[in-house]
């Protein structure tokens, strides 16, 4: 099961940078550095962040992408995601234009898990005015979701769902949501 969950993965992660790309006029090539005139924010600009965890995305010199069309802060989330009743937390880090999620632990610093990295590049796109816009973004998702999802799309069957999954999308396109079930994260549908 775990390696059919990680050829999901790796196929809808490619169809997801894939349908992103396909987005994007002729253009829009550029160098990594372009990608970074997107809005990438400090972990600082998260103080509701635990300390330990803010330290943590500090010392690897994380930057956070903010997500397309929207003036809130994005892509730091806390959910269940181990199992219920432990609050962890789930940052969007992107480290030499390359952005992985990684999931803290009951807001613990130390060992974080890390979730399919791929270059910002592949997520971002040029608007109309010329702008850099970030497209992947991260959300805490629950039970009901992900069956409906999985309902609606198919794909992997789902394990019992007795915590919070984390969807990871691409904005207005498409989704994968990264569950974490007996020590590995399995990948489940999220929108088509």
């Amino acid at each position: 099961m775990k390696i059919r969950a990680r050829l999901y993965a790796r196929i809808v992660l490619f169809l997801l940078s894939g349908i992103c790309a396909a987005s994007q006029t002729a253009a829009q090539n550029r160098s990594e550095t372009k990608a970074l005139s997107a809005i990438y924010l400090r972990p600082v600009a998260f103080p509701e962040l635990p300390s330990d965890v803010l330290k943590n995305l500090e010392q690897r010199g994380c930057q956070i992408p903010q997500q397309a069309y929207t003036h809130e802060r994005t892509n730091v989330i806390h959910g269940e995601f181990a199992h219920a009743g432990q609050i962890d937390w789930a940052v969007l880090c992107s480290v030499h234009s390359t952005s992985r999620i990684l999931v803290y632990w009951n807001g613990n610093g130390q060992n974080p898990a890390e979730i399919t990295p791929a270059k910002d590049s592949a997520f971002s796109f040029k608007d109309a005015a010329g702008k850099v816009q970030f497209l992947r973004g991260i959300s805490a998702v629950n039970k009901k979701f992900i069956l409906t999802h999985y309902q609606a799309y198919g794909g992997p069957t789902p394990p019992p769902i007795d915590h919070a999954g984390i969807n990871d999308a691409v904005l207005e396109k498409a989704s994968i949501v990264w569950y974490f079930y007996r020590e590995a994260w399995l990948a489940l549908s999220g929108a088509d």
